[in-house]
């Protein structure tokens, strides 16, 4: 079975990067415990994200949710440029109130069914402007300087919200119709703690249950199995993040028996989810 692995760590409200590359070859799914946003700059690209691909233009600007799982594809090997901007959830939750929402640009493009905005002029929009004055301060050593990024960060965050509540953008449209797969994900992502088994699913949407299991691996990249208990492990992590006893949150996301719980868990995260939570609380301070 294909296994798909968390990639990276965030302790901090964000982490800004611009990334330039060429030749990467092929990037195995994965999926981060934060939320990601980012701007593709240059680049015959694609992105897949649950099972959607998304054909990128210069400037488009992507949103990946926390637990969703995701790769870029590459059509040749021109430069591939971007600016990759990694939120904690934690940050999102504390600026959720109405009257700041900053989560609103991520679930907006989630009720458009989409991951990816385009606006209309973006070299010439306040969003662009602020991500060029996080990159130009990023790593300076200027008085303050960490306490500015923050700044400039939020300035960033609202300049995206008020972009994705203007007139001046559009949502992108996946790039097939696997419209089938689409509704399978959703159902599998809005009863996490039913029997998911391939029988069920296949029963549900009527179909035999091996053109679900090879069409949900040809459009998606991974087996459904795997996909269902990445994201059971993937609410679980949030479930315990917020204070949920360890066993509660494993029988609260469907695992059958604890076992099964840490089985999976140790595999992924490479140990125990009370190791990894004293390891975060020890790099918290």
């Amino acid at each position: 079975m294909t296994e798909y692995s968390k990639k990276g760590y965030l302790y901090s409200n964000f982490k800004i990067f611009h990334l330039s590359d060429s030749n990467l070859g092929e990037i195995d799914f994965h999926y981060h415990d934060f939320h990601k946003v980012l701007i593709h700059l240059s680049g015959n690209t694609s992105y897949s994200i649950e099972g959607q691909n998304f054909d990128l233009q210069a400037n488009d600007i992507v949103f990946v949710n926390a637990g969703e799982v995701h790769r870029p594809i590459f059509h040749d090997n021109s430069t591939y440029e971007r600016i990759i901007i990694y939120i904690s959830k934690e940050f999102l939750a504390e600026y959720a109130k109405d009257e700041n929402d900053l989560s609103y640009c991520f679930r907006n493009a989630m009720e458009n069914n989409s991951h990816v905005l385009r606006l209309r002029s973006f070299k010439n929009s306040p969003v662009a402007s602020a991500v060029n004055s996080l990159i130009n301060n990023l790593g300076k050593d200027a008085y303050a300087n960490e306490l500015f990024m923050q700044v400039l960060f939020l300035e960033f965050m609202v300049q995206l919200n008020r972009a994705a509540i203007s007139d001046e953008v559009e949502y992108i449209s996946t790039s097939y119709s696997g419209t089938k797969i689409n509704s399978i994900i959703q159902y599998i992502n809005e009863n996490l703690t039913d029997d998911l088994s391939v029988d069920n699913i296949a029963a549900k949407f009527y179909l035999s249950r091996y053109y679900l299991m090879h069409t949900f691996k040809d459009e998606t990249g991974y087996t459904i199995g795997n996909y269902i208990t990445m994201k059971r492990l993937s609410a679980a992590q949030t479930l315990i993040d917020a204070g949920t006893p360890i066993v509660d949150a494993s029988e609260q996301v469907g695992f059958g028996t604890y076992s099964t719980f840490l089985r999976a868990y140790k595999k992924t995260y490479g140990t125990s989810p009370r190791k990894k939570a004293e390891s975060q609380a020890s790099l918290s301070f």
